[in-house]
């Protein structure tokens, strides 16, 4: 009996221990893979910069990846590609953002408060290959407010 006792309180106390060890954040492994991990902050560009960019028809590619909610009007920054931020990457294997070159910056813009969706796909892009993704700041909101050009949206 003694020895299952015995046997019993050391188990419990290596049990104790390693949940003192994970429970204060010394699970190495993982600790190595997030440092390791880059995170890499976007880039943003202002209306004003984007209107300059588009009046001299400079190669950059837009992509609109507002929700359904953020949708207000039929309309979209001009030469915009529009695609649902849930089928971005599936969508980059297909014209026309198949044929966009990696190296090309890329602008992307939604109508979240904080950028988060445009801030989302600019992550996917890179994640993609491409090199110079940037994210509107503001987004649609500003876009508005700075008269920045506009088209409707092909509905089809």
């Amino acid at each position: 009996m003694r020895v299952t006792k015995w046997a019993s309180l050391t188990c419990m106390f290596f049990l104790t221990l390693m949940l003192v060890r994970v429970s204060n954040g010394d699970n190495t492994a993982f600790t190595r893979e997030v440092v390791n991990q880059k995170v890499v902050q976007p880039e943003f560009v202002t209306a004003e910069e984007l209107k300059t960019k588009l009046s001299r028809s400079e190669p950059v590619t837009v992509i609109d990846v507002r929700s359904a909610n953020g949708l207000e009007s039929d309309n979209k920054i001009k030469g915009a590609y529009y695609v649902k931020l849930r089928r971005l990457k599936y969508r980059l294997g297909f014209p026309p953002l198949k044929d966009v070159p990696r190296d090309r910056e890329v602008i992307t813009y939604c109508a979240c408060p904080n950028d988060e969706s445009s801030v989302r796909a600019a992550q996917i892009l890179r994640d993609s290959g491409f090199k110079r993704v940037r994210v509107l700041k503001g987004g649609w909101l500003v876009w508005k407010k700075a008269n920045g050009p506009m088209e409707r949206m092909a509905r089809g």
